[in-house]
């Protein structure tokens, strides 16, 4: 038998083709493709063997199979049980949950940091996530394959797993279900203006607990959609009614003749301490107009990844087109509410904004316009509300399922997310003030956005001692960590200077 010495050119599906016939060991894949008694003996030493194990990994990566390192209980959970997201699935979700009602309160942070710092203070805080995010979206997936879809684990993972737990757990847990219990006072208390608007307030037969129960009623009755990925229409619906609101109320703002007696002092305090106290509170009322960190890995975690396209690509692409629209209504929104209103939004409102828009333009604006703008608000929370609680979903699950070794049943799944919904309307009625404590909240939950991403970058990259990178994530990071402090300190201290109504078990 003689060997031509022409050159074969094979593509790689062609070449992974062959090599599948064939198992390592060098004995036919398949019945029928080399009988017993052929005369062709093919013998395979050990280096040959590994060769061709290492030429077939080799190929599937080409022809663009799955190489990630999959935890078959991934399967089970409602996160990651479906992987077929893309990057508009990303970007749905991104900007349904990065527009919430926390961004009314950003007025409220000017008056005290002033024109130059106020807007300052959002671009740093703007920029600053951005990066982190992108800091996230390159640790999701390590080289090896592994993926963390959780920002737990990867938290977990960088830190170790006593440390990561300490560090993140009571953060995320707060991000994920404190978010949903403020999304219930908030979206029924819309609600409420959206009957009152349609109907008259004198037609108004419901208090503001069965207010909280309706609302928390459709959003448990949206929760029974299975997986992450099954939300996409609902954020695509989210986040045009979040973008729609936010607009409306800019607008508004600007357009309507502005009230009386407004100025724009940048200090109501009456000494240094207490002027201090205020700046700190408003950078907390800042970083938490800024979070949802919690969500990008998780959001991440539901999108395919392999050699040639991995997830990290896509979602980086959802990520910017969805922050360039978050952007196009946070930064209008502080500056226009701002401008409109100035000293005159005061931190006794759970609304921020939306509360002092009906308060001076309720008489003057069209009917439809102020119930187009409750709906609108009443729509995005139900649909954020899906969102920040999925993790809650999954975690629970989570629990069932490495006990049972096992899916967790419908039914069963059905009754966890009616718990945390009875669990959230609970705390709401049981903690009304919640929302006012918008600058504390934003302090401890702050490392989750702007600190553990810059640390967890030089635990798993680790860049060269020195470099850039490795100076910028030191810097951001220690600076992170003292802005926390501070921002936590000086909020604690301006609630106790300047007071907050606590009524336990009084929704007002």
């Amino acid at each position: 038998m003689s060997i031509s010495s022409d050159h074969v050119s094979l593509s790689p599906k062609q070449l992974w083709w062959f090599f599948s016939q064939y198992s390592p060991a060098g004995t036919p894949a398949r019945d029928g493709i080399m009988p017993k008694n052929s005369p062709i003996r093919i013998q395979v030493v050990s280096p040959m063997l590994k060769a061709v194990s290492n030429m077939h990994s080799y190929l599937e990566e080409i022809v663009g199979h799955d190489h990630t390192k999959v935890d078959p209980q991934d399967a089970w959970l409602p996160i990651t049980e479906s992987r077929n997201g893309n990057k508009y699935y990303a970007a749905f979700h991104t900007l349904s949950t990065g527009i919430v009602f926390h961004a009314l309160l950003l007025p409220f942070a000017f008056t005290s940091l002033g024109w130059i710092w106020g807007i300052t203070c959002l671009i740093l805080g703007f920029t600053w996530q951005m990066y982190t995010i992108w800091l996230l979206i390159q640790l999701h997936e390590t080289e090896n394959g592994t993926r963390y879809s959780r920002y737990l684990r990867l938290s977990m993972a960088a830190f170790g797993e006593k440390l990561g737990k300490l560090l993140s757990l009571f953060p995320i847990m707060y991000l994920s279900g404190g978010t949903c219990v403020a999304l219930i006072m908030f979206g029924s208390g819309s609600l409420k203006k959206f009957y009152e608007t349609l109907c008259g307030p004198t037609s108004n037969p419901l208090s503001t607990v069965e207010w909280y129960m309706v609302f928390t009623s459709c959003a448990v009755l949206m929760a029974q959609l299975p997986n992450l990925n099954s939300l996409a229409f609902v954020s695509l619906i989210g986040s045009v009614s979040g973008v729609g609101y936010c607009s409306i109320i800019w607008v508004l703002s600007v357009c309507k003749d502005r009230p009386m007696n407004v100025s724009y002092g940048s200090s109501r305090a009456e000494s240094e301490v207490f002027r201090v106290c205020e700046v700190v509170h408003a950078i907390g009322i800042i970083a938490l107009a800024f979070r949802g960190h919690n969500l990008v890995l998780e959001i991440q975690g539901t999108m395919p990844s392999n050699i040639k396209e991995p997830s990290k690509i896509a979602m980086w692409q959802g990520v910017k087109f969805a922050y360039v629209i978050i952007g196009m209504c946070l930064f209008p929104i502080a500056i226009a509410g701002y401008w409109a209103y100035g000293n005159l939004i005061i931190p006794t409102t759970n609304e921020g904004i939306l509360e002092i828009m009906y308060k001076y333009h309720s008489h003057n604006t069209s009917r439809f316009v102020l119930c187009l703008t409750s709906l609108l608000v009443v729509i995005h929370c139900l649909s954020s509300f899906q969102v920040y609680a999925m993790p809650v979903f999954d975690n629970l699950e989570f629990r069932y399922t490495s006990c049972k070794e096992r899916p967790c049943p419908r039914w069963l799944r059905s009754v966890i997310r009616a718990f945390f919904g009875c669990l959230t309307v609970f705390i709401a009625f049981t903690i009304p003030f919640l929302p006012k404590l918008a600058g504390l909240l934003g302090g401890i939950a702050m490392p989750i956005t702007y600190v553990y991403p810059c640390f967890m970058w030089i635990k798993m990259k680790k860049p060269q001692q020195f470099s850039l990178m490795w100076w910028l994530n030191w810097v951001l990071g220690c600076v992170g960590i003292l802005v926390s402090i501070l921002v936590v300190t000086g909020a604690i201290w301006y609630i106790v200077i300047q007071g907050i109504p606590v009524h336990f078990f009084r929704p007002q």
